[in-house]
């Protein structure tokens, strides 16, 4: 579920199996059915002036894209347990944090890669400002993290419970 560094990245069993899937599906029927609407939109006729070519060819170009991504994602994948419930923030955990010490401000989000995240909970990676301060952080202790304008915030972990889906 996280990347631990630029050429490594661990999955859960679930997480590895989902993405494989859906490379599955982009190589295979989601390529049929994009060069499908290519086609039908080539056969209306000028290709300079028809926005549905063009429309397809930009899907195209993203879903191929996409496919470049998780095949790279998938060799060099790392499947593992999911992390155990035991406070600590890190990858894999949803984790609960307040700001400034004000326990009615919260922020609760997954931490874990960019490629796991979904519309169901917010999605930090370890990598980025907030994920890396709070990383390796107990239910309890305070973590210092850098704001885009350079500025230090401060959160307290109130919970780190595993993601389960």
């Amino acid at each position: 579920m996280t990347q631990t560094s630029e050429s490594v990245t661990w999955l859960t069993q679930e997480a590895y199996d989902q993405l494989k899937a859906e490379l599955e599906y982009l190589s295979g029927p989601a390529r049929v059915e994009i060069a499908k609407k290519i086609e039908a939109a080539r056969e209306e006729g000028d290709l300079r002036e028809n926005g549905g070519y063009h429309a397809a060819k930009e899907e195209q170009g993203k879903q191929e894209l996409r496919v470049r991504q998780l095949t790279q994602l998938l060799e060099n994948a790392k499947v593992g347990e999911a992390p155990a419930d035991d406070g600590v923030a890190e990858p894999g955990m949803v984790i609960t944090v307040a700001f400034d010490g004000d326990e009615t401000d919260t922020l609760t989000f997954l931490m874990a890669s960019r490629e796991y995240a979904s519309g169901d909970i917010e999605t930090y990676s370890p990598q980025s400002p907030l994920g890396a301060g709070v990383n390796g952080k107990r239910v309890g202790e305070e973590a210092e993290y850098e704001l885009p304008n350079g500025r230090m915030a401060m959160v307290k972990i109130i919970e780190a419970k595993p993601y389960t889906g």
